[in-house]
């Protein structure tokens, strides 16, 4: 087993805050969001309690696919700013006691970058992965923009070529697989921990790694992509010891021992990968795949889904783990639909917020869950956001409603590319409305960041009790929080342990619609409750 230095320690209490750049906050007019747009708005962050902010790509690029096509990666993209309007950001984010982390993009780049149209013309070059030309190439790959023969292979749109981490298998039918430890593949490697040192000097914290699991192609059980991170994490070790590598791979099991520091559950994959987390929040009326396993999600007014798959998937996670890191849990993503999505209602996500804030996973807000923005559907391709004819992320890509003014401070004449409407609803919710209404979800996910910050029970390394699966959801954290959740419209009820009828009713710390009987826990409809067993009360049931 490979051992790697512990991670550093702020990360067990992290509260991560995911800003889509081009949505959060412009501050210049001209129709995208920019470094100092999210500067003014730091305090929204630190008030809220968020400790580290995770930024989409940020670097120069084309944006044919929202900046995950990357021409430089040591220059940001102009449209956001300078070097120094990220420096001032980071900055001014450590008064706050907020961390950065950049978003990498180290499994392709746009075909703009100098890396690619150098290999275009050069077939000795292997940075990129090349056909040699000989033969008809395999179905995907595109044909060479250059003076070069053959094609390249990329990775979801044809300005994305994938770069070349060498293949782990051979095949007498493609020549041109070059090996891991091939000139092309050994300089990309290089060329990670150049792209790292270059912006952890500068005081960055960290990285969001897009597409971690996808380097090595042809790759069984991701044997040799994980060697890959594996070096990449004992130079990260040595030479920036207090970063932190944070892995889109959807495996823990495979990517934490790899050397990842924390692995996201993720939306799309097989039952492996992706059902854990669409089994939380999937209703399929936003971003969707034919290609995903149908499973009913546990927050669903109907009552239809279970936490079972998820708590297995989590539980089987956490064992593979083994204390070396940290699983996350987002409420959406840029490429998911959020949780105001469909037919859920603004007043379901309460108790979405008190699962996820009260579960052993580091939690991940998505830039305007807090205040329950919505998914907005069939908005047109914008920036690539279109993957299929039922996966358009754009509708999780709106603007941040600051406030009630059109356009929440973004330009909206139509030579601005970028502009999408807000969430056209009547009763659009605004960070500036929910700040003066302390009923306000934006308010009540304040206060469990706060009861999870202040209680170490609460945090990542706090055991969890199951005492029921079902609806409601009843567990117990740290031996002395019982947290109960019903995400359904109905009423559910559940035998209270034996144990809680010995002394006096758990205390109530941040509760909506639960009650206590003589023998039973009651939850009315999208309840939620975190109640104070009192030291020594486990609340688990008595044995006999």
């Amino acid at each position: 087993m490979t051992t790697f230095r512990p991670a550093p320690a702020w990360l067990a209490d992290a509260v991560f805050y995911q800003i889509y750049p081009q949505s959060f906050a412009d501050s210049d007019g001209d129709g995208i969001g920019d470094f100092n747009g999210i500067t003014q708005h730091l305090d929204h962050l630190a008030w809220l309690g968020v400790n580290c902010v995770w930024l989409n790509p940020c670097f120069a690029s084309p944006f044919r696919d929202a900046g995950y096509d990357v021409s430089d990666y040591l220059t940001v993209a102009p449209r956001y700013g300078t070097d120094d309007d990220l420096a001032a950001l980071v900055e001014a984010a450590r008064r706050r006691g907020i961390r950065v982390l950049l978003d990498l993009v180290a499994g392709h780049t746009s075909n703009e970058h100098a890396w690619f149209t150098a290999s275009a013309d050069d077939p000795g070059d292997d940075r990129y992965i090349w056909t040699d030309g000989s033969q008809p190439p395999p179905a995907g790959f595109v044909a060479s923009p250059g003076a070069r023969p053959g094609a390249y292979l990329p990775n979801f749109f044809a300005s994305q070529p994938a770069l070349n981490f060498g293949y782990a298998r051979t095949d007498p039918a493609e020549p041109w697989r070059r090996p891991v430890v091939a000139a092309g593949p050994r300089a990309n490697r290089a060329a990670l921990r150049d792209i790292m040192d270059h912006w952890l000097r500068r005081g960055l914290s960290g990285f969001r790694v897009d597409m971690a699991a996808s380097l090595v192609k042809d790759d069984p059980g991701k044997r040799e992509t994980a060697k890959v991170w594996t070096e990449l994490r004992h130079w990260l070790d040595a030479a920036h010891p207090g970063a932190v590598l944070l892995s889109e791979w959807g495996d823990p099991d495979v990517s934490v021992p790899a050397g990842f520091h924390a692995d996201f559950f993720l939306q799309f994959g097989g039952p492996t990968v992706g059902r854990p987390l669409r089994s939380l929040w999937n209703n399929r009326h936003g971003t969707d795949s034919d290609d995903w396993d149908p499973v009913d999600c546990f927050f669903d007014p109907g009552g239809k889904g279970s936490p079972r798959p998820f708590v297995e998937a989590w539980r089987d996670a956490t064992a593979a783990v083994a204390g070396r890191g940290f699983t996350a849990l987002p409420t959406s993503n840029h490429d998911f639909a959020r949780l105001n999505c469909g037919p859920r209602t603004p007043d379901q996500l309460p108790a979405a917020f008190a699962f996820q804030l009260t579960w052993p996973t580091l939690p991940a807000i998505y830039y305007g869950d807090e205040i329950g923005m919505r998914f907005v559907p069939g908005l047109p391709d914008t920036e690539g956001s279109v993957l299929g004819p039922r996966y358009n992320r754009a509708g999780s890509r709106t603007p941040m409603q600051w406030d009630t003014t059109p356009g929440a401070g973004f330009s909206t004449a139509p030579e601005e590319r970028f502009y999408l409407p807000l969430d056209p609803g009547p009763d659009r919710p605004t960070v500036a409305a929910q700040r003066r209404d302390e009923g306000s979800l934006l308010h009540l996910v304040r206060r469990l960041v706060a009861l999870r910050t202040a209680t170490p029970e609460l945090g990542s390394s706090g055991t969890v009790d199951v005492l029921h699966d079902g609806h409601p959801f009843v567990y117990v954290r740290g031996g002395r929080y019982l947290v109960v959740i019903n995400p359904r419209r109905a009423a559910a009820a559940v035998t209270a342990p034996a144990a809680l009828s010995c002394g006096p009713l758990p205390r109530p710390v941040e509760v909506s619609g639960v009650r206590f009987g003589a023998h039973t826990i009651t939850a009315e409809g999208f309840a939620y409750g975190v109640f104070d067993l009192g030291a020594g009360r486990s609340g688990r049931p008595a044995s006999g």
